[in-house]
């Protein structure tokens, strides 16, 4: 395991209210990280989350930032690069829709792929050369492992994943040998605040775990992390069971 100063002492988040993301920060807090930049939509939730970091002793920022509006994607993250050398972006937001809503209504079910993969294509790129610019750094990208195989569950939700996780693999590979770190992460099912009600799956999480392994990955400079760890072979038997096998094990 790579000592402590594989860990970041500047952070921006994408997705400044996330859950996973400030479990992610407070811990990095703990350990190393002084400067945190929160990126999402202006809102109260914002501001209590800068406010709940600043409490930690972080020096906390928030900066406006939509990612169904990839056009602002430049000029949002180059007033963070701008500021200072950031060590670590973490491609948190996303969301989960309603998959029995979203079947009916189209336009939904196209904000939810818009969220969760177009504008992280365009906020992965424009992160991934902004530290590419400034010589070194991480970029960590919270996929899931619904990314793996379609499920009749979440299929819209899964499929959107689905690309983010390839574009993030492929970024990586691209910037392999520039001094940028990518790395993918893959949890279960996370018991959150937007999940609460749902059923809980086997093998599920809390923000809290996936931040432990974030820690870790960065630690050993991991390529993909999964949370919890016994996702990584069943998922892999899952994506090669034959597909009737498959239907009737999710349906079960």
């Amino acid at each position: 395991m790579k000592d402590a100063t594989a860990l970041p002492q500047s952070l921006l988040v994408l997705g400044g209210t996330s859950e996973i993301a400030l479990a992610t920060a407070r811990r990095l807090i703990a350990r190393r990280t002084r400067t945190v930049w929160l990126a999402g939509r202006p809102s109260l939730a914002l501001e209590n989350a800068a406010g709940s970091l600043r409490a930690l002793g972080a020096d906390v920022h928030t900066v406006a930032f939509d990612a169904l509006d990839p056009e602002s994607h430049e000029a949002a993250l180059g007033k963070v690069f701008a500021d200072g050398p950031v060590d670590m972006v973490l491609l948190a937001f996303g969301i989960l829709g309603d998959q029995a809503h979203d079947e009916r209504d189209p336009v939904r079910a196209v904000r939810v792929a818009q969220t969760n993969y177009t504008g992280a294509v365009s906020a992965g790129l424009v992160a991934g050369r902004s530290l590419q610019t400034q010589g070194h750094g991480s970029l960590v990208v919270l996929s899931s492992a619904a990314a793996e195989r379609a499920r009749r569950a979440d299929f819209i939700y899964g499929s959107s994943k689905a690309g983010l996780d390839v574009f993030a693999q492929g970024l990586g590979d691209a910037l392999h040998g520039t001094g940028v770190h990518v790395m993918v992460v893959r949890p279960g099912s996370v018991r959150t605040g937007r999940t609460a009600g749902r059923v809980r799956t086997p093998l599920s999480s809390t923000p809290e775990a996936v931040a432990t392994a974030i820690e870790l990955g960065l630690r050993r400079r991991s390529e993909t992390v999964w949370v919890p760890g016994a996702l990584r072979p069943l998922m892999a038997a899952l994506r090669h069971a034959p597909r009737v096998v498959y239907r009737r094990l999710m349906m079960a």
